[in-house]
């Protein structure tokens, strides 16, 4: 079955997040250990996250 328009764009959403994702591995060993402690506080508490998606994507 083809994909509808809007699911289609979700997952060039997922890309995006995955890119940015790469980014933020690329330049983690660049910080300091108080600012990675900070951003890794900053994206646990980040809302809505991927969590949270995959339940919303998940419901039946």
């Amino acid at each position: 079955m083809p994909l509808s328009g809007e699911a289609i764009r979700m997952m060039n959403y997922v890309d995006d997040v995955a890119t940015t994702m790469r980014r933020l591995l690329a330049v983690a060993p660049t910080l300091t250990n108080e600012e990675r402690k900070r951003v890794s506080e900053y994206l646990r508490v980040s809302s809505p996250n991927a969590g949270e998606v995959l339940a919303a994507l998940d419901k039946k």
